[in-house]
């Protein structure tokens, strides 16, 4: 397994990233969508990058991504709306946001998540990461999350969702 990690990415990426994400997710009813509702903006902001895992013979089985969360974006604008306001102003702002890490159903359990999200942010050099996840402690991601340092600073935008930080 081979992660590899780039600082730009383009439509193309789009089409082979497709498949994994809706297998992982499944939260947009097409490519379409996903495409403009999500991914040709993402790829274009500040600090973007990606982090894929891929098996000996090129196929996708994982990725990672994020950018530098900045005032006016959706998610920083309302994460500071969800957060107390000291909590909102030490964190927000110039943060490397954490926005989608996966794998493919047929390659979980092997460490790949756990190898994406060290190798995406080894690739920044931002001083505080942030990211949304599930409340609930049990959840494998949200345990990986703690494991690697991460800790909750505040509610979630969504139910059920607590957003998580970390400082380097």
């Amino acid at each position: 397994m081979r992660i590899r990690v780039d600082g730009a990415a383009s439509p193309a990426d789009g089409v082979a990233l497709w498949p994994a994400y809706d297998e992982i997710f499944g939260d947009h009813p097409s490519f379409e969508s996903w495409r403009d509702g999500v991914w040709d903006r993402h790829r274009r902001r500040s600090g973007f990058r990606l982090a894929r895992a891929l098996t000996a013979g090129g196929t996708l089985v994982g990725f990672a991504y994020g950018y530098t969360g900045e005032p006016g974006q959706w998610w920083t604008d309302n994460a500071r709306a969800a957060l107390p306001p000291d909590v909102a102003d030490a964190w927000l702002g110039g943060h490397f946001e954490l926005v989608s890490i996966g794998v493919v159903a047929a390659a979980r359990g092997r460490g790949i998540g756990r190898r994406l999200l060290r190798t995406l942010l080894d690739a920044t050099d931002h001083d505080r990461l942030l990211l949304m996840t599930t409340a609930d402690a049990d959840d494998p991601a949200r345990r990986l999350y703690a494991a690697e340092g991460w800790q909750v600073i505040g509610p979630g935008i969504g139910a059920a969702t607590v957003i998580m930080g970390r400082r380097r």
